[in-house]
């Protein structure tokens, strides 16, 4: 690895002028309200120096995450536990492409480790700009259909840009597509973290068979490839690490998934000596991550905010949400940033939601009034979060959106 960790070679004069810049663009960006700047400012110190990516990542420790869901959770818990061991960079609010990841580590000149965010279709890039010491790995399903193509191309495109790559790729040993991505890599640490939702893993990324699913097992009948054996798993409330000790998981943040996010934040933290305990320990710290799951005030009432961008996801988050008769408001835009196709809301159970009161909102209102229909679900079409919050019943309201949905809210109720 180029550089020596913790003692930062200095940047070129071309380097810091593209660093300079950036960081006035993101200034002026954040002046005239049109939010943090991260990406403006990346895209202008990279146009200035394209090679910066790699030249402020050479001094740093890098971790690597990408999934369809719990990137942004997992990146956080894994740079709680680093910290520990050192200062930490982080691209914390989620701005996962080349430019937002360029501008979270020019902030980080004095770090030690950087926990990167990677968006799936970046990840074989960005990973060769930064020579990533840890690359861990959680899922892959269906999302943003309009952009990020069907998730065994992703797959295959993962397995070609890791094939031989000297990081430790810390994978979801339960997710095929996972498995068949990390398999090119020499050196795997595979994670039984689970997976809930199995609809695009029911055919053989190697040769396209059926897939067999006894019990938490998987296997393809007509090739072999079969599940790994893990060396980490999550049990119930605990952690198995490689020695089979039992590490208990205290997190403030809720559901199943995030505790297979702490099992694998686990395992990752391992690989630079951290030990379990120490760890999980530190992740307790963490309540909310960019806003999801934060409890905020409005007009009165309590809304918990859930971010839902896929089918996978949603059928997460129902899993987390307060039993009827809790209110529910659910919005979905289809904007740039959450892919325009809404076909996927097909692929959610959203019969799950009966004998919730729920209000509909966003831009794509309609398209999910039909989805309930259909669904035979109970539910009002509102044109406001404000309205919606009036007509729901007394208690706390369970708020989900997908993306810019979630954005416009946080942005409502002056999170």
């Amino acid at each position: 690895m180029s550089g020596h960790p913790g003692n930062p070679e200095p940047l070129s004069p071309r380097a810091k002028l593209a660093v300079t810049a950036g960081k006035a663009a993101a200034a002026v960006s954040r002046a005239a309200g049109r939010g943090s700047g991260s990406v403006i400012g990346g895209k202008v110190a990279l146009r200035l120096d394209p090679d910066l990516l790699g030249r402020l990542a050479q001094h740093l420790d890098v971790v690597l995450v990408s999934a369809t869901n719990g990137k942004t959770t997992t990146t956080r818990l894994i740079a709680e536990a680093l910290r520990a061991a050192g200062p930490v960079v982080s691209n914390a609010l989620g701005a996962n492409m080349p430019a937002g990841i360029t501008s979270a580590l020019a902030g980080g000149s004095d770090a030690k480790y950087g926990v990167i965010e990677v968006d799936e279709k970046y990840l074989a890039g960005v990973a060769r700009d930064t020579t990533p010491k840890v690359i861990a790995l959680l899922n892959l399903s269906r999302d943003q259909l309009d952009r990020a193509a069907e998730t065994r191309m992703l797959a295959e495109k993962w397995r070609e840009g890791l094939n031989g790559t000297k990081a430790v790729v810390v994978a979801n040993a339960d997710d095929p597509l996972i498995v068949w991505a990390a398999s090119s890599s020499p050196n795997v640490v595979w994670v039984a973290a689970g997976q809930e939702w199995k609809d695009d893993a029911w055919s053989c990324p190697a040769c396209g068979g059926v897939m067999q699913r006894p019990g938490d097992d998987w296997f393809c009948g007509e090739c072999g490839f079969r599940r790994p054996a893990p060396s980490w798993a999550l049990s119930g409330d605990h952690v198995l690490d490689p020695h089979g000790s039992a590490w208990p998981i205290r997190l403030q943040l809720p559901g199943r998934a995030n505790k297979a996010n702490a099992a694998t934040s686990a395992a990752v933290a391992a690989v630079f000596g951290v030990p379990p305990q120490v760890a999980l320990e530190r992740m307790y710290q963490v309540q909310a991550v960019a806003g999801r799951y934060d409890v905020v005030s409005f007009q009165g009432r309590d809304l918990r905010l859930l971010l839902a961008k896929n089918p996978a996801g949603w059928l997460e988050t129902f899993s987390l949400i307060d039993q009827p008769p809790t209110p529910v408001i659910l919005s979905v835009n289809a904007r740039g940033a959450d892919g325009t196709d809404t076909s996927w809301l097909w692929d959610v159970d959203y019969g799950r939601l009966a004998g919730h009161p729920i209000m509909v909102i966003g831009d794509r209102k309609l398209d999910l009034a039909v989805r309930l229909e259909v669904a035979g679900v109970d539910f009002r079409v509102c044109e406001t979060l404000d309205e919606a919050v009036a007509m729901a019943p007394p208690g706390q309201i369970e708020l989900i959106a997908n993306y810019t949905a979630f954005q416009d809210v946080r942005r409502r109720v002056g999170n």
